[in-house]
């Protein structure tokens, strides 16, 4: 089988990073790479010592010279809604880097040209390509039904540059993927509502609110609650996030490293139930992060499965994001 030939477009950290990881999938081709600064992807490409075949500053011009397979969009999160619909249009299915857009008018554009196309678009939402993830919802369910989901994200960020100057910094630049997972771990259940409050604690470097307090409810009627900081020094939680899932038959509990356990009841009657404490593994053979993006999206290419991050199921995460910075601006419980 012939390798797919993808354009990448968007040449800054995370074009370089895609680009290594098409590089190093033997199922694709860097057929292209394309950035609006002229000459900026022919330097990054020397940069890394790799080949992309063509150059350009056009996005229009490299898809009708390179007529690639498929397109990867990195470029900032003001350009996703039109370089995605440009390309689904012409025909061509999109991998993109979350988050898809920057409103949910934008977003509902992006998912109607993909309906109304018939072209993929998927979200590279690459912190679900994480086996002790996929090993801990496995757990989840030896605990029966759900009815809290815990997650505490505290991690005392020191970026400088545009995050410092952010509004919502937390809620638009990281909670996505922790809400992402949150879905994932209740079987990529829909949010119905949320209530939310964001803050910035005083002695925070961060311009914008670099705390939240979320409660959402889910379809299934769970609560998902996400505490979290990134001004927060010191006992930092994993990137990840500290997890913690209570069911009808025990309890479940992620360190958002390896630690992966559960109690679950055996025998009820007295004070406390009787429980078993089981633990998880996770798996060594999970593609990780965006090279798992890549290989669902290739997998989806050739068979047609819809993959994770599908952009008909990743707008329910991006729902949760702005419809929790709704709740902190109005200070109600907003309907999703």
């Amino acid at each position: 089988m012939q390798p797919l030939n993808a354009l990448l477009i968007g040449a800054g950290g995370m074009g370089r990073t895609w680009a290594k990881n098409l590089v190093a999938n033997p199922d694709v081709c860097l057929a292209g790479w394309v950035d609006i600064r002229p000459d900026a992807a022919a330097h990054a490409a020397r940069d890394l010592q790799i080949s992309a075949g063509y150059y350009g500053d056009s996005l229009a011009a490299s898809l009708a010279t390179v007529k690639p397979d498929f397109v990867v969009d990195v470029t900032i999160p003001e350009a996703h809604h039109d370089v995605t619909l440009t390309c689904l249009n012409a025909g061509i299915p999109v991998i993109g880097e979350k988050p898809m857009a920057v409103s949910m008018e934008q977003a509902r554009a992006m998912v109607a040209a993909a309906d109304r196309t018939g072209v993929r678009y998927m979200v590279s939402q690459s912190r679900r390509y994480d086996a002790r993830l996929w090993a801990y919802r496995n757990l989840i369910q030896q605990v029966g039904e759900i009815g809290i989901l815990d997650a505490d994200f505290y991690i005392g960020a020191h970026f400088g540059g545009f995050r410092d100057e952010m509004a919502n910094v937390l809620l638009l630049d990281m909670a996505i993927h922790t809400f992402d997972a949150a879905r994932y771990l209740l079987g990529d259940s829909t949010p119905v509502s949320v209530y939310c409050e964001e803050f910035n604690p005083r002695w925070s470097w961060y311009k914008g609110a670099a705390g939240a307090t979320a409660i959402f409810e889910m379809a299934n009627g769970a609560r998902f609650t996400y505490r979290g900081c990134w001004a927060a020094e010191g006992q930092h939680t994993s990137w990840e996030s500290e997890w913690r899932a209570v069911g009808s038959q025990g309890s479940a509990k992620w360190d958002g490293h390896a630690a992966i356990t559960a109690d679950v009841v055996v025998e009820q009657g007295g004070f406390h139930s009787k429980c078993h404490h089981l633990t998880a593994t996770a798996a060594s053979d999970i593609a990780h992060g965006i090279a798992g993006s890549l290989k669902d999206f290739v997998n989806s290419y050739h068979t047609g499965a819809t993959p994770m991050g599908d952009c008909r199921d990743n707008i329910k995460s991006l729902a949760m994001v702005f419809g929790a910075i709704e709740s902190a601006k109005t200070g109600r419980r907003v309907a999703l």
